[in-house]
């Protein structure tokens, strides 16, 4: 339950200060256009720390835990996912504020970072019907 606890903290606190590294760098650099960086704080604060609080209550009521290999899995290939979209938001939404050309292959590593993300719900959800007893 602490490494769950753990997570949703750490992205509370990455997921505050993306916020005020997007404030800053678009106040520092007077920038009023469009970017990704306005919605960096919320998947952070949504995907990350909300989820991760709602996973904790599961834990508590399930034991998700207890699916062993399958919950460690979901874990480690959520997260690995939500970074991977994070930091590629993080760059283009930075590149963007500072006028610099866009690779696709930025785009192509956020859909990657999606892709990812989206198996770590289905193993959470597989993990999560194993756990929930048959008879309710």
């Amino acid at each position: 339950m602490r490494k769950i606890y753990h997570a949703a903290h750490i992205y509370m606190i990455v997921g505050v200060i993306t916020g005020l590294y997007y404030r800053e760098i678009t106040k520092l650099n007077d920038f009023t256009g469009d970017t990704q960086l306005g919605v960096v704080h919320t998947h952070l604060l949504a995907l990350g720390m909300l989820f991760f609080l709602i996973v904790l209550v599961l834990e508590k009521v399930f034991t998700l835990s207890a699916g062993g290999r399958l919950f460690t899995w979901f874990f480690w290939v959520y997260n690995g996912g939500l970074a991977l979209t994070v930091a590629m938001m993080l760059v283009h939404g930075t590149q963007t504020v500072l006028g610099a050309e866009t690779s696709p292959a930025i785009t192509g590593m956020a859909g990657l970072g999606h892709i990812v993300l989206t198996v770590g719900l289905v193993l959470f959800f597989i993990n999560l019907g194993k756990r929930i007893p048959a008879k309710t």
